[in-house]
């Protein structure tokens, strides 16, 4: 049996279906034919392992787990209800429920479990030493998956976005059209990432057979202040984008400097990823309406 046909046979939970990924991840599955089951937290919350023991829904799917705490700077302040969510005793009996049924996992992860202090991408084997609550909460989540036996791929990605919710392409996308200039930090460097190329990796892993850990970026490096140039360049808009510290712009939770993420084991089992540039020119053909 291939992993396709056990996606057709058995179809697809996606926890967190209404957020950035979730939704492309939904409508890759439905036009792929896959039954796929949009679950949020309205259908379980994965804060409660009660909620995760009492759960009617397939356990012997495949099972994308999309749901997360993602206010960095909030998790700062409330590190116990981030962990609950990204590495708490709900995920603990979601692993084990998945288990029992041979049901698969595909979590998605961060480059916020890696410190930042790095001048080389970060392979997949590198020790986890986050700096940040956030970044703790969710290597704590990819411990507990590693340890449950259940069936799984972890996928660390970074600098998500896509032509719908709040990310930063939409924000940079509205700023420079607004205003005529801007500062953008130009001392953290990473790999942005299409959701939509996320969704279609995350699919391709689960086709593949694949397990363990992948890192999942688009190809290419950049900074934010890069990243900001090439937006405000594809939309030909004239605001003037100048280069500032991270530490003009303090926030509640650090950043680490460089999060580049090694694509090294993703691109042997699948191919070369796209550059950034490219996913970013055809995200931003179909932005939904700026607010």
């Amino acid at each position: 049996m291939t992993v396709d046909s056990l996606l057709i046979e058995r179809g697809a939970v996606v926890l967190g279906a209404h957020g950035m990924l979730g939704r492309a991840l939904c409508k890759l599955l439905d036009e792929r034919g896959v039954n796929v089951i949009e679950a949020d937290r309205g259908e379980l919350d994965l804060a409660s392992p009660e909620a995760v023991t009492g759960s009617k829904l397939p356990m012997d799917a495949v099972w994308f787990n999309c749901a997360a705490w993602t206010d960095v700077d909030g998790a700062e302040e409330h590190e116990a209800d981030a962990l609950a969510v990204n590495g708490g005793e709900g995920l603990q009996a979601l692993c084990a429920r998945i288990k029992d049924a041979d049901g698969k996992l595909v979590h998605v992860s961060t480059d916020y479990v890696f410190d930042g202090k790095a001048d080389t991408p970060y392979r997949v084997a590198e020790p986890r030493n986050p700096i940040g609550a956030y970044g703790r909460t969710k290597a704590a989540g990819e411990k507990v998956i590693e340890g449950s036996g259940c069936e799984h791929i972890i996928a660390r990605t970074s600098w998500l976005y896509a032509p719908w919710a709040n990310n930063f392409v939409r924000t940079m996308a509205r700023l420079t059209r607004e205003r005529d200039q801007l500062k953008v930090v130009s001392d953290q460097r990473g790999r942005p990432t299409s959701a939509e190329q996320l969704a279609r990796t995350l699919v391709a892993l689960v086709d593949a057979d694949g397990l363990g850990v992948f890192h999942v970026t688009d190809g290419g490096e950049c900074s934010w202040y890069e990243f900001a140039c090439a937006i405000r360049d594809e939309l030909g808009h004239a605001c003037q984008i100048e280069p500032c510290t991270t530490a003009e712009f303090p926030r509640p939770a650090p950043r680490p400097a460089y999060s580049v993420l090694d694509l090294a084991r993703t691109e042997a089992l699948l191919g070369k990823m796209p550059d950034w540039r490219v996913n970013l020119a055809d995200v931003l053909k179909r932005l939904e309406p700026l607010d």
